[in-house]
């Protein structure tokens, strides 16, 4: 089958691309991230996932685009959360862009991270490719996170901290304070 991948980033991509290869799905990626915050971050990123891509042979469609205020708005008024409204806009994206180039369906390298809503993704892929008429594959990554770590180690690339949105990137850094500590 022809699927149309959505790449977050180069490291989540390694085992996603490994388990769909090995079922002899025809791969095209797709990077549209406009969650990632700040730009050098957004720029960081999309170059560990060039080089990535360069050396594994996956064809690789780049929108470049740093939408920042359209992806704050989405998450700041989806009904259920602002993870919803990040994976509405990226998955839309990529169902569109699946259509576009002929693929048979879309998935999500988002799919491989243990800290990624799993159900949350697969309903919002479901409803997407229900809207744009073509199937959401969803395919639980989860059990190659920890090779893909190590590989990302083994090939020194870049690894962020956080998933890359602002939001993501306060959890991470800007611990309460403790009463009585100063």
């Amino acid at each position: 089958m022809k699927i149309l991948l959505h790449v977050c980033c180069g490291p989540c991509s390694i085992f996603p691309v490994q388990s769909l290869r090995s079922n002899d799905h025809e791969i095209q990626g797709f990077f549209f991230n406009p969650n990632i915050h700040p730009y050098k971050e957004f720029e960081r990123r999309l170059d560990t996932l060039k080089t990535y891509a360069g050396q594994v042979n996956l064809p690789l469609e780049i929108d470049d685009r740093y939408l920042l205020e359209d992806f704050l708005l989405q998450a700041m008024s989806s009904e259920n959360s602002r993870c919803e409204g990040c994976y509405e806009m990226r998955l839309t994206e990529a169902a569109r862009k699946a259509k576009a180039i002929g693929s048979e369906a879309f998935t999500t390298t988002l799919l491989v991270s243990p800290y990624q809503n799993h159900e949350m993704i697969r309903a919002v892929g479901g409803k997407i490719g229900n809207q744009e008429s073509i199937p959401f594959y969803y395919e639980d990554f989860r059990s190659g996170w920890q090779d893909g770590v190590k590989q990302s180690r083994e090939r020194e690339m870049y690894r962020q901290p956080y998933c890359g949105c602002i939001f993501s990137e306060k959890e991470r850094y800007c611990k309460p304070k403790q009463k009585g500590t100063t």
